[in-house]
Parts: C-alpha cells; sequence; structure tokens
C-alpha cells in the first residue's frame, strides 16, 4: 500500500520522530526545522496507521494561534482526527475543572479572573492599598501560583513583604468562597485536582492515552506538575521543544524542564531536529556558534542543504543616528515587508521611527504602540503643550491628575467652569490659579501643588543645557518618574526607558519656548505621517527580540549590540541570565533566511547624555570565517575620508529641517557615501547623500548667515 505523502516528505529525523512508539519522547526541534510538521504528522500517524481513537490524544501548547494552526493541519492531514483535543495549557485546565471540579468547590459556570478582575477583588479586601501596590500582590500570587505554591509555602523568594503569606491567604480564602478562579488556578487547580483525586485521575489518564507537548522549554513548573500527574505508566508522552529557545524566564518558563526531562522520565528517546528549511548556511554557522557557549544546553547544530548565502555583516557605527540612517540606506532598494528591525526595548523604536518617516519608509510596530502614543510619553507631552499652550484643554485634562493630586471631576469642572458653570478664561493656568482657595480639601492641596509646579517649571525652563535636560527634570518634579519606575518595579515593564528616550529625542532642541515649540510641531508631524502610513501594505518591521518568536524575514537588523543594552546591565551579570540574553541573540538571528546584519554602536545618548559604548560580549562569539566586518569598535563603520567626493569637508549647506551646517567629515560605509554636517544650531546630523540629497542644499561663499 502506498504511503501518505505527508509521511513520505520527511526528513530521516522527522520521520523517526512520528514513527517512534510507545517510550517518552523528547524532540529537540531546532529553529526552522519543520516542528509543527512534525507535531502534526505524529498525530495524523497516530489516527490513520496505529488506530487510536483522536479522542484519546491531547496536545497542548502555548497560545490560541498556535493551537488553531495545529487543529487546521491534522484535520488537512486525516480529516478523521478533529476529534483529538488540542488545546492551551490554560484552555485544558478550563475544559478540566468545568467537567471535574466539584470536588474543589468549583462550579461549572465558574468564572475566570483576568488582571483587572484580580485587582478588584484585591481591592475589596485590601482598601486602603493603592492599586500600584495592588498590581504588585497580584504579579506576585501569580508567579506562586505558577510554581504551584500555596499561602502555607515558603514564598521569601517571590516576595520579601512579610505581609505577602496574609494577602495571599485573605485573597485565596475569598476567591474560594465566591467561586471563581483566575488564570493561574487553570492550572494550578488543575493539578491539585489530580492529586487529591485519584479516581478523576484515573479516569483521565485512561481517556488520554496519547500527550504531546510544543514548546516545551517555555513551560513553567506548575504545568510541568500539571503533565506529570496527567502522564501514566502506559501513557505515550511526547514533548517538542527547544532549550536553545527558552527566552521566557521573565514570565516563569523554566529551562529546567526540558534540560531535565530525561530525568524525570526514565527511558526517554531524544530525537534532534537539526536541518533547517529557513536559513542560508552562514546564518546557521553563527548561530550555532554564539548558541555552543552556553553551557545549560542539551545540544545540537543547525545546518542546511541551502547555499551558503551572504555572509552576515557586523557593521561598527558611530552612534545612534547614524545607526538609523545607515539602515534607512540599506532599505533604498525598496524591499521593506521582508525586512525586520530588532532591538532589545521597546524605547529604541523612537529613532527609528523618526528617521523612517523623514525617510518616507513605511513601517509597523509589533506588540506596541507607536513611540509618541505610549502613555507615559502621552503624560509627558502634555505637560510641554500645556507649558507651551496653556490654552489646551486636552493636555490640561490629562497632566491634572497625572500623577493623582486628588482633584476629581467635581474639582475639575469648578476649575474650567467656575461656579457659575460659564467658562473661566480661555487661559487654563489662570483659570487654576482663580481656583485657589475656592476649592478645599485634598483637592485645594493639589490645585495648589500644581500652580506651585508650572511655576517652577516656567522659571527653570532657560536655565537648562537644552530642553531634554528641561524634560528630566520635569518628570522628575511632577512625579511621573516614581510613578512610573513604580509601575515598571510591579508590572516588569519598561516606561521608564521610554521617559529616558523621550529626554534623549528633547536633547536636540533649546531650552526655551521656541525650542519647545518645534519639538511639539515635530512630534505632532510625524503622527500625522504615521496614520497615513497604516494602509500600506509593503512595510518595515519594527519588533522587539523577544516578540520575534516564530516569525521570519528575508532580511533582519539586529540593532544595539552594546554592553548594557544587549547584554542588559547590571543585572545581567548572573550567569544563567547571560545564558537567556545569547539565547534571544541566537532566536534573534535565526529569523533571517537570506540576510542579516548585527549594528553597533561606538556611543549612544541614553538620558540626553551622549555615553561611550563598548560593543556586546556577544559580538566576540561570532565565527570570523562567517562574517563581515564593516568598520570597527574604535572608530565605527564611517572611518576614513572620501577622496574626489561631491561633498568634502568644509562644504557648507543649507538643510531645510535643520538650518545653515558644514560638512565636517566625509565616509564610505558599505558602499554608500556618508557625511556628518555640523549645524549652526550646534546639532550634528549625519546623511546619506544618494538618498536625502534632496533635503540638502549647496551653498556659495562667504560666512554663515
Amino acid at each position: 500500500m502506498k504511503e501518505p505523502s505527508w509521511l513520505s516528505e520527511l526528513n530521516n529525523e522527522q520521520r523517526e520522530a512520528v514513527l517512534h512508539e510507545k517510550d517518552p519522547l523528547l524532540i529537540l526541534a531546532g529553529a526552522g526545522s519543520g516542528k509543527t510538521r512534525v507535531v502534526t504528522t505524529r498525530i495524523a500517524y497516530l489516527v490513520e496507521k496505529l488506530g487510536f481513537n483522536p479522542w484519546s490524544i491531547l496536545a497542548v501548547t502555548f497560545t490560541n494561534k498556535a493551537a488553531a494552526e495545529m487543529r487546521e493541519r491534522v484535520q488537512s492531514l486525516v480529516p478523521g482526527a478533529e476529534g483529538a483535543m488540542i488545546r492551551t495549557f490554560h484552555s485544558f485546565g478550563a475544559w478540566m475543572l468545568r467537567r471535574n471540579g466539584a470536588p474543589l468547590g468549583l462550579k461549572s459556570s465558574f468564572s475566570i479572573y483576568d488582571d483587572d478582575d484580580v485587582i478588584g477583588l484585591l481591592k475589596t479586601l485590601f482598601e486602603h492599598l493603592p492599586r500600584n501596590e495592588l498590581r504588585l500582590i497580584a504579579r506576585n500570587i501569580s508567579r506562586a501560583k505558577d510554581e504551584c505554591l500555596t499561602p502555607d509555602d515558603s514564598l521569601d523568594h517571590i516576595s520579601a513583604d512579610h505581609d505577602f503569606p496574609a494577602q495571599y491567604r485573605a485573597y485565596e480564602d475569598r476567591l474560594r468562597e465566591i467561586g471563581n478562579a483566575d488564570f493561574g488556578d487553570l492550572i494550578s487547580l488543575s493539578k491539585r485536582l489530580l492529586e487529591e483525586n485519584p479516581e478523576i485521575k484515573t479516569r483521565l489518564q485512561q481517556r488520554f492515552q496519547v500527550i504531546l507537548v510544543d514548546e516545551y522549554q517555555d513551560s513553567n513548573r506548575a504545568q510541568f506538575q500539571l503533565l506529570k500527574e496527567l502522564v501514566a505508566p502506559n501513557t505515550w508522552l511526547c514533548v517538542v521543544g527547544d532549550d536553545d529557545q527558552s527566552i521566557y524566564r521573565f514570565r516563569g518558563a523554566e529551562v529546567e524542564n526540558i534540560l531535565g526531562f530525561q530525568d524525570q522520565f526514565p527511558g526517554t528517546r531524544v530525537i534532534k531536529l537539526e536541518e533547517n528549511y529557513r536559513s542560508t548556511g552562514h546564518i546557521l554557522a553563527v548561530a550555532s556558534e554564539v548558541v555552543a557557549n552556553n553551557k545549560g544546553r542539551l545540544g545540537k547544530s543547525l545546518w542546511t542543504r541551502q547555499e551558503e548565502g551572504l555572509k552576515p555583516a557586523l557593521v561598527y557605527l558611530s552612534d545612534q543616528n547614524e545607526e538609523a540612517e545607515y539602515i534607512a540606506g540599506q532599505l533604498a532598494d525598496g524591499n521593506w515587508s521582508g525586512t525586520a528591525i530588532l532591538y532589545r526595548t521597546n524605547a529604541q523604536s523612537r529613532l527609528f521611527e523618526q528617521v523612517f518617516r523623514k525617510h518616507n519608509i513605511s513601517y509597523r510596530l509589533v506588540g506596541t504602540t507607536s513611540f509618541y502614543s505610549r502613555e507615559e510619553v502621552k503624560d509627558s507631552l502634555a505637560y510641554l503643550g500645556f507649558l507651551s499652550n496653556p490654552a489646551d484643554e486636552v493636555a490640561f485634562r490629562r497632566l491634572i491628575n497625572k500623577p493623582s493630586r486628588g482633584i476629581g471631576a467635581v474639582s475639575l469642572g469648578k476649575i474650567l467652569k467656575g461656579e457659575g458653570g460659564t467658562l473661566v478664561s480661555v487661559n487654563l493656568e489662570d483659570a487654576l490659579k482663580e481656583s485657589e482657595g475656592k476649592i478645599r480639601g485634598k483637592a485645594g492641596k493639589g490645585v495648589s501643588s500644581l500652580i506651585a509646579l508650572l511655576d517652577k517649571m516656567k522659571e527653570i525652563m532657560p536655565a537648562q543645557e537644552n530642553l531634554g535636560q528641561f524634560l528630566k527634570e520635569l518628570i522628575t518634579e511632577t512625579g511621573l518618574l516614581d510613578h512610573y519606575r513604580e509601575q515598571d518595579r510591579v508590572e516588569s515593564s519598561q516606561r521608564v526607558q521610554n521617559l529616558e528616550e523621550l529626554v534623549s529625542a528633547a536633547s536636540d532642541y533649546p531650552s526655551n519656548a521656541e525650542g519647545l515649540a518645534e519639538f511639539l510641531e515635530l512630534i505632532e508631524l510625524d503622527q500625522a505621517s504615521l496614520e497615513e502610513e497604516e494602509n500600506d501594505i509593503n512595510r518595515v518591521t519594527l519588533i522587539t527580540m523577544h516578540n520575534t518568536k516564530g516569525l521570519e524575514y528575508d532580511r533582519v537588523f539586529i540593532t544595539g549590540m552594546e554592553e548594557g543594552l544587549f547584554p542588559r546591565g547590571a543585572e545581567y551579570d548572573d550567569e544563567d541570565e547571560i545564558e537567556e540574553e545569547r539565547r534571544l541573540f541566537y532566536v534573534s538571528i535565526t529569523r533571517a533566511r537570506k540576510d542579516l546584519t548585527l549594528t553597533s554602536c561606538r556611543k549612544r545618548m541614553l538620558y540626553g547624555r551622549t555615553e561611550q559604548a563598548s560593543p556586546s560580549r556577544f559580538l566576540q562569539e561570532l565565527p570570523e570565517d562567517h562574517i563581515v566586518v564593516k568598520g570597527n569598535a574604535a572608530q565605527g563603520a564611517a572611518a576614513g575620508a572620501v577622496p574626489g567626493s561631491e561633498w568634502p569637508p568644509g562644504t557648507r549647506i543649507y538643510h531645510e529641517d535643520y538650518g545653515v551646517g558644514e560638512v565636517i567629515r566625509n565616509m564610505e560605509n558599505s558602499g554608500h557615501l556618508v557625511i556628518q554636517v555640523a549645524f549652526e544650531t550646534g546639532h550634528s546630523m549625519t546623511f546619506l547623500p544618494e538618498f536625502s540629497g534632496y533635503q540638502l542644499e549647496k551653498l556659495g561663499g562667504g560666512d554663515w548667515y
């Protein structure tokens, strides 16, 4: 009988994994090695060839999208296999608890609480605590449940707060009392249900004769313990994952789950999928060489039947402005939809957004909003906007209670319209001052503090070195810095980094009314042009390294390869953290199909000040025979003058945005002429005349005017 095409099309290792039978199976699937094909084909083989009832097969993964894709593929291979249960871990937990949760006091109609619901419930228990504290408690409860820890367990590594165990206990008691569950419960309670109820455990083990787990390297401790409860001695267990792509430790993922799988399930067969179908040879050689420096891995080496292709380029540049302009120059070929710009932190997107709009390069941001649309950025801009225009009611409404000053809706109405209900003044700062003394209590104190703050900001603005330094003072004095630093602590977010990047953006402008107006105008124009680009299909992808997992592009730029940025700063001195950052680098490299460029800057502006930078330690691990180096760490890629250039040093120019300037350096970078121009305003900018020459006008002799 002829073999089905879905089986005959597999390579040797894929076929071996699909045909493997009863013993526990660990499939180490390298990036781009056809992992999903193997998982779905294995399910098809079990049903079609070995006669398993689809009803007896459970496959779990981590996202609804992945589960839906897996279901669709399985059904296309074997139409009768739609009875296989293919779900996310949490969806499976909800399914199990709705049908079997009575011993735990759960009705089948229980509600599942999301993050906001959890905070709302905590608020009813601890009314005196601010929302930020409640968010931190909620996050710590979630972390505890990811480790299957109860309030009675040792929680010192979760929180140093002595009140936390009691808070966790009060929350759990109340949640059980009302009969609902949160997301962490879907796993931890499912594990407890099986542990405490042998008859339910036996029934489920008898039903699910086959269990497959996809992306196993992303599993946390609770998910591992649930899996252990589900697996019986006769279960056909198969997990698929890549220890080299475990990059979600901050979400609770435990790489040890995959590294220790053979110890937990004796008799395990390990099959490595090392043939890559995505990338060219040089790219894979670089990826394999880098990740081989990790000690915590099971070991494999990617290879391909494809050609060697272009060698990845390592480009040293002078600063982040030249980095953005250099990449804009590379995008002159118009291949935008096939290109991704990767960076470690969301704050790095700001300059790419700015430069790409200047060059009319369409882009899309993945996993975040446009830089100037982020909450913390808009809050800061509201203060700047109001200082520039005291009639800006939108800015006034945003800043008046951010951070909280106790000025509620009633008090705001009195400020805007007075006691008689008519508009007090078009100048809302005057209206604010008129309300002082008329509004009592906490709101009255808030009004007075805001008036004093605005007066102080207007007084110190002219004394600052540049608008960035003024903004730094403003976000500190307003309390925005402390407010968002606390949010970062609670949510593990990067809001303060975005504030620091905003300070850097403002540092190019003088600290006066004209500089402020110019900065705000640039932002408004940028936002308007962004809205016009939304319908453009051919767009460059701007994306953090973490968000690229599972994606691929013809051309990839990995930017910001500097110590302190990637890998991150002092907190990453821990070797386990460094290994995770190296895995993140490996994931980033293997997103590229044909063309890979790494960029490293000699200096970078952080929080409004330019600091010298050192090349990332990972760059020392690149195999020299598989990369091309442009420039050097000491000089950047733009070292050396270009003889016979049309733009020699000393050429005086006029730029429509920056005014009059003089070329102080010219250089060649990857076949393109690059010029550095010092403007009379004090700004220094880098241009590629080939792409931005229409903005540059040469001036004749004589002095600047």
